[in-house]
C-alpha cells in the first residue's frame, strides 16, 4: 500500500482515545475515532472507510473489544490489522484475544513511542509497509531532493543529499519541533511534553540524550544550545 495508514479507535476513555489518536495523526497516521463496539464494527463496515488497522479497548460499551475483534478477523483478516490497548493483563484475556487473531496485545498505560513502533510492526505483518522504515507515502530516496535536509512527514524519515539519516521515533519528533520554529527556544520540559504522552514519565536528562544522538546523525550543526534555558534551531542555515 502506499499512502497514509487508516486506524480506527474503539476506546472507551475518551482522554485516552484524544491523545492517542492526537499523537497517530500528528505522526502521519489517519485516525477515526470512537466510543462503542458497535461504532466500531459500523465505521469498519462502512464502504467508504478503508482501514488498515484497528486499535481495540475491550472494555466498551455494546460489543466489546473482543466480539469487535472476532467479527473483524472473520471478514476482515486479509485486510485489517488489530491491536488490543487494555488494562486486561490476565493471561486467559491475552490468550483469548490471540486465539481469536490479534496481532498484538499491550497493556495500558503504554508508552507512545514503543505503541507507534508496535503499529509499524503490525502493518508490516499485513503487507501495508514493505520496508523496514515504517511509516505511510514513503517516497523513494532517489526522489529526494540532494543538498538539503529534507523531512518525510508521512514516512518519520529526514533525509540529506538522498541519504535517509536513520531517526528513531524521537528523534524524529524532536527534529520536526526544532525545526518548524526556527529561532525559537525549546526550553527542556517544552520538549518532553510536546514529544511525549502526558502518561510518559521522563526527566529532562532524556531530551539531552536525544539531542546528543541527533546532532551525530545530522550533517550540520543545526541545533543550538541555549544555557540553562534549552535548545533551538538555527534560523540560517
Amino acid at each position: 500500500m502506499t499512502g497514509v495508514q487508516t486506524c480506527a479507535l474503539p476506546i472507551y476513555e475518551k482522554m485516552i482515545r484524544e491523545v492517542l489518536a492526537e499523537y497517530m495523526t500528528v505522526t502521519g497516521y489517519e485516525v477515526s475515532e470512537c466510543e462503542t463496539g458497535d461504532e466500531a464494527i459500523a465505521l469498519i463496515d462502512d464502504k467508504e472507510n478503508d482501514f488498515d488497522l484497528a486499535i481495540l479497548d475491550i472494555r466498551v460499551p455494546g460489543k466489546s473489544g473482543l466480539e469487535v475483534l472476532k467479527y473483524i478477523k472473520g471478514i476482515y483478516a486479509d485486510t485489517v490489522g488489530t491491536i488490543m490497548l487494555t488494562a486486561y493483563e490476565d493471561i486467559n484475556t491475552q490468550l483469548e484475544a490471540f486465539n481469536y487473531m490479534a496481532d498484538d496485545y499491550i497493556t495500558k498505560p503504554a508508552s507512545p513511542i514503543i505503541l507507534l513502533k508496535r503499529i509499524e510492526a503490525v502493518l508490516r505483518r499485513t503487507g501495508k509497509i514493505k520496508n523496514s522504515n515504517g511509516g505511510g507515502g514513503v517516497k523513494p530516496e532517489q526522489d529526494i531532493p540532494c543538498e538539503e535536509l529534507t523531512i518525510d512527514e508521512e514516512g518519520y524519515r529526514a533525509f540529506f543529499g538522498g541519504k535517509n539519516l536513520g531517526l528513531t521515533v524521537s528523534e524524529f519528533s524532536l527534529l520536526k519541533v526544532l525545526k518548524d520554529s526556527p529561532g525559537r527556544v525549546f526550553s527542556r520540559d517544552i520538549l518532553i511534553n510536546k514529544i511525549f504522552d502526558e502518561e510518559y514519565i521522563a526527566n529532562d536528562r532524556i531530551i539531552d540524550a536525544h539531542i546528543k544522538n541527533l546532532r551525530k546523525k545530522l550533517p550540520k550543526e543545526y541545533i543550538e544550545t541555549v544555557i540553562g534555558i534549552g535548545y533551538r534551531w538555527k534560523e540560517e542555515q
